[in-house]
C-alpha cells in the first residue's frame, strides 16, 4: 500500500495561490468546518505570507477563517504569531465588506484595539458617507485613549474634508489644538489646509500654514500653491514656491511646476509659464504630459497656436505622447485666431491618426460653425458624433438653435429640437426658450409655440418671465386677445413681473379691440399683487398707471 507523501509546494507554484485555492473549497460560515486541510501550510507561515493571503481573498469569511487558523496553527514549528500588520490587514478586509461588528469583536477579543486601528474604522464609515458613524467611532477611541488619538483625529479630519464639511473639521481641529494632549503633525495641518483650499477659503488655509509647528511637506506646499493658482494670485503662489525652496526640506517636483505653469497659462501669461518650464529643466525635473498640456493650452488661449503646435512637437520628441487634451487646445487656438478651416482640418486629422475626439473637441468645432453662421456644418458634426457613439452636449444644440433662429430658419430649429432624443440628448429649458421665443416673433406661429410649450411642461420645465413675455408679445402680434389676457393672468399667478414695455404693447392691442374693462381689471390685479421689491415697486406702479391713463385719454 502506497504511503501518502507530505504536501510540498510545487517548485514554481505560489503558496498564496495554493492556500487561496484550498480556501475556496471550504465553507467558512459552516460552524463544523475543519481547519485540518490548512495544517499542511503551517511550516510556511510568516507575517508577509499571512498578509498576502488575506488580501488575496474575495470572500471576507475565507480571509477571517484563515486568519483565525493562523492564530494557532497545528503544528506551529516556527512559533508563528500575528503582528500588528496582520491585524491591520484583516481589519481592512472586513471593513471593506462593511463587517464592522465582526472586525471590532476580533480586535477587542485580541486586545488589539488602538488609535491606529480605530482610525481605519473612522475612514471606512466616512467612505460609505456615514459621517455620524465616523464621529461615533472617533468619540469612542478618544475616551478609550484619553485623548491621545492623533491618528483618529487625522482620520476624522480627512473624512470631514472629503465630505465638504470643512467648518465641522475646523471645530475638531480647534478642539485638538485647545486640548493640547497630542501635537498636530504635518498630516493634520495639510488636511485642514486642503479643506480650506477646497472651499476657496485660502486666507484660512494660509493662517493654518503660518501656524504650523512642524515642517510642511511637498503635499502641503503644493496644496497652497494650487489654491493660489486657482484664485489667480500668482504672486502668492510664487511666494510659497520660494518658501519651499528656502526651507531646503522639500524640493519642487513636477506637480509644483505643472501647477504654476497651469496657473500662469490660464491667466494668459505664457511668457511666465515658459520661464518655469525652463526652470524645471534647469533643476532636472522632467515635465510630464500634464505639464506640456498646461503650457500648450496657455499658448493657444493667447492666440499663439503655432507656438502651441511647436510645443506639441517638442513634447513628442521628449518621448511623451500627445493626447486628446493636447489636440483640444490646438482646436481652441485655431478658433480663437479665426482659422476655422484649420480647425476643421485638424479634427479630421485627429480621426485619421486613430485618435477619438471627445464631446469637448467636437463642441469647440460646433460652436465655431455657429459663430461663422454655418449651421449645416454644425448639424453634420452632431450627426458624426452620433455615428461615433458620442453623446453631444445640450450646449452644442443650443448654439445651433441660436444661429438657426437668428437666420430665420425656424422650421429647421423645430425639427432639430424634436430630433434631439435621437442623438441621446434631451432638450433643456434654454433649448425650448431659444426656439419658442424665436417663433413668437413671427406672426401666425403661435399654435406651434403652444405645442412646444406643452412638450416643455411634460419634460418638467416651467415658464420663466422671459418666455411669458415672448408668449404675450406673440399673442398680441397675432391679435389673440383672449390668450394674451390668459398669459398675463398666468404671469401674475406665478409671481412674475410684466415688463413695462410688454405691458404697453398688451394695453395698446386690447384697447384697440375695446377690452377697456379687462385692461383695467388686469391693471388693478398687477397693482395689488406686484412682486417688484421696494423701492422700485412704487415707480413701477406709477408707470403702469401712466400707461393705462394715456390709452384711456386717447380713447376719449
Amino acid at each position: 500500500m502506497a504511503v501518502a507523501k507530505p504536501w510540498r509546494a510545487p517548485p514554481n507554484a505560489s503558496l498564496v495561490t495554493s492556500i487561496t485555492s484550498l480556501l475556496q473549497t471550504l465553507n467558512p460560515q459552516n460552524s463544523n468546518i475543519s481547519s485540518l486541510p490548512l495544517n499542511q501550510f503551517s511550516s510556511y507561515l510568516n507575517p508577509e505570507l499571512v498578509i498576502q493571503v488575506i488580501k488575496n481573498q474575495d470572500n471576507p469569511f475565507h480571509a477571517l477563517f484563515f486568519f483565525n487558523w493562523a492564530c494557532n496553527p497545528q503544528p506551529n514549528t516556527n512559533n508563528y504569531c500575528h503582528t500588528r500588520s496582520c491585524y491591520v490587514a484583516i481589519t481592512d478586509v472586513l471593513l471593506s465588506h462593511s463587517l464592522f461588528s465582526t472586525a471590532f469583536s476580533l480586535l477587542h477579543h485580541s486586545r488589539e484595539v488602538s488609535d491606529y486601528i480605530i482610525a481605519r474604522f473612522i475612514k471606512a464609515f466616512g467612505d460609505r458617507g456615514d459621517i455620524r458613524g465616523a464621529i461615533h467611532w472617533f468619540h469612542y477611541v478618544k475616551s478609550f485613549e484619553r485623548g491621545r488619538c492623533l491618528c483618529s483625529y487625522n482620520s476624522i479630519l480627512g473624512v470631514l474634508v472629503r465630505a465638504n464639511r470643512t467648518n465641522l473639521a475646523k471645530a475638531f481641529y480647534d478642539q485638538l489644538v485647545k486640548e493640547g494632549v497630542v501635537v498636530p503633525d504635518v498630516y493634520t495641518y495639510t488636511t485642514m489646509i486642503r479643506g480650506f483650499c477646497k472651499m476657496g477659503m485660502v486666507e484660512c488655509a494660509q493662517k493654518v500654514f503660518d501656524e504650523m509647528k512642524c515642517d510642511p511637506n511637498s503635499v502641503t506646499y503644493n496644496t497652497m500653491i494650487n489654491a493660489f493658482c486657482k484664485k489667480g494670485d500668482m504672486a502668492s503662489a510664487t511666494r510659497i514656491l520660494h518658501q519651499m525652496i528656502e526651507s531646503k526640506k522639500c524640493v519642487p517636483d513636477v506637480v509644483t511646476y505643472t501647477t504654476l505653469i497651469d496657473g500662469y497659462s490660464k491667466k494668459g501669461e505664457s511668457h511666465e509659464a515658459m520661464k518655469y518650464m525652463m526652470e524645471m529643466a534647469k533643476h532636472g525635473c522632467d515635465p510630464n504630459v500634464l505639464t506640456y498640456n498646461a503650457l500648450i493650452e496657455g499658448l493657444c488661449l493667447s492666440g499663439k497656436v503655432d507656438e502651441g503646435k511647436r510645443m506639441m512637437t517638442r513634447m513628442r520628441l521628449s518621448g511623451l505622447r500627445d493626447d486628446i487634451v493636447t489636440h483640444t487646445s490646438i482646436l481652441k487656438g485655431f478658433c480663437i485666431v479665426g482659422k476655422s478651416d484649420e480647425a476643421f482640418k485638424h479634427i479630421k486629422e485627429m480621426v485619421s491618426l486613430g485618435m477619438n475626439p471627445d464631446v469637448k473637441s467636437y463642441g469647440i468645432i460646433v460652436n465655431e460653425c455657429c459663430k461663422i453662421r454655418k449651421p449645416e456644418e454644425a448639424i453634420s458634426l452632431l450627426r458624426e458624433m452620433r455615428a461615433r457613439g458620442i453623446k453631444p452636449s445640450v450646449s452644442s444644440f443650443n448654439a445651433v438653435f441660436r444661429v438657426l433662429v437668428g437666420m430665420g430658419r425656424l422650421q429647421d430649429a423645430i425639427l432639430l429640437l424634436k430630433q434631439m432624443p435621437e442623438f441621446g440628448c434631451s432638450p433643456n429649458f434654454l433649448s425650448y426658450s431659444e426656439v419658442v421665443c424665436g417663433l413668437c416673433k413671427v406672426k401666425g406661429r403661435m399654435l406651434e409655440v403652444e405645442e412646444l410649450v406643452r412638450d416643455m411642461l411634460r419634460n418638467g420645465y416651467k415658464l420663466d418671465a422671459t418666455m411669458y413675455s415672448c408668449l404675450l408679445r406673440g399673442y398680441c402680434e397675432d391679435g389673440n386677445e383672449q390668450m394674451a389676457l390668459q398669459t398675463v393672468h398666468d404671469m401674475i399667478s406665478d409671481n412674475f413681473v410684466v415688463s413695462l414695455d410688454t405691458f404697453s404693447k398688451f394695453v395698446s392691442v386690447l384697447f384697440a379691440k375695446g377690452y377697456n374693462k379687462e385692461v383695467e381689471m388686469v391693471h388693478e390685479e398687477m397693482i395689488s399683487r406686484c412682486p417688484v421689491p421696494e423701492p422700485d415697486a412704487e415707480a413701477y406702479k406709477m408707470a403702469l398707471l401712466s400707461t393705462v391713463d394715456s390709452y384711456l385719454r386717447s380713447a376719449e
